[in-house]
């Protein structure tokens, strides 16, 4: 975990159920003599979020729709982190100037709202359902955070990933993505069934809310289309973003995205591991601009 992580020490669940009292009856006493959740019951999932949010990134109000993804903070943390890292080592950027484009920003808009609680970006969110933009628009609205701090633009056309998003005169310091890392909802909900069952091997019944829509879980091709498709878009939009990053889930697909970034020839490429615990995970960035600070 980068070592700025605020949550590498694990979760004080004393302070965390004093922020949000709603925690407190999903708290529960570890084998280990520690207090933890159930990992594998969302509602719980949900309420540690919000309560980290409170707690740690000045979000005083955090829901999500039945049925859309739940996302873990303290990886998203870490990735926002390590762009971070990269943003210090090749621009000179102050916090302030910082803004960044989340490619899929979903229900949960987690990404803006932890970098811009965190380290004061502004940001960008994109995203295809409209039920999600409600949400994340709801949630920036009861937040007082206004479009200029994180705004949302709906992206109309499903086969593009930044054409129609990014507008003229833009320009951001980077952007970044969770992709739908499944080929298929089958795909997805086998996955889905092993985590839970990994987590609470008594568990009967599995729904995809460990979760997520059918845009958040899966796309034809797979996590390895979506990402050559981001790369192949990127090359018309190397003005107006300084580092493309994505998410890479799956350790096979790293291979094929370098064979594939030789296509459009950036000036950088690179694969920055990341790993919580046990759960090693990566993602890839690149730029077409001549860098030096």
């Amino acid at each position: 975990m980068h070592p700025n992580n605020l949550h590498k020490k694990g979760y004080n669940f004393d302070k965390l159920v004093k922020a949000h009292p709603a925690l407190a009856p999903f708290v529960i006493m570890g084998k280990s003599g520690r207090k933890t959740i159930t990992f594998s019951d969302p509602k719980a999932v949900k309420a540690l979020n919000s309560a980290l949010l409170k707690s740690y990134y000045k979000v005083q109000y955090w829901d999500i729709p039945e049925g859309y993804l739940c996302p873990p903070i303290p990886g998203r943390a870490d990735y926002i982190l390590k762009i971070e890292d990269i943003l210090e080592q090749t621009t000179s950027l102050r916090p302030t100037m910082v803004k960044g484009l989340d490619i899929g920003s979903g229900s949960n808009i987690i990404y803006p709202l932890i970098g811009k609680g965190m380290l004061g970006w502004r940001f960008v969110g994109t995203e295809v359902d409209d039920v999600a933009i409600d949400n994340a628009l709801d949630i920036l609205k009861k937040n007082k955070i206004s479009p200029k701090e994180i705004g949302i633009r709906k992206q109309k056309n499903m086969d593009s990933i930044f054409k129609g998003v990014i507008r003229e005169g833009d320009r951001f310091a980077f952007s970044m993505c969770n992709p739908p890392f499944h080929k298929s909802a089958e795909e997805a909900l086998q996955q889905s069934t092993r985590k839970v069952k990994n987590l609470n091997p008594n568990s009967k019944e599995v729904t995809l809310n460990f979760g997520g829509q059918s845009n958040e879980l899966w796309c034809e091709g797979g996590e390895l289309a979506f990402i050559k498709k981001m790369i192949d878009e990127s090359k018309d939009f190397k003005d107006q973003v300084i580092w493309f990053t994505s998410l890479v889930s799956k350790s096979t697909n790293v291979v094929p995205i370098k064979k594939h970034m030789k296509t459009v020839r950036p000036a950088e490429f690179h694969v920055i591991d990341m790993g919580q615990g046990q759960k090693k995970s990566r993602f890839v960035a690149w730029t077409f601009q001549s860098l030096s600070k």
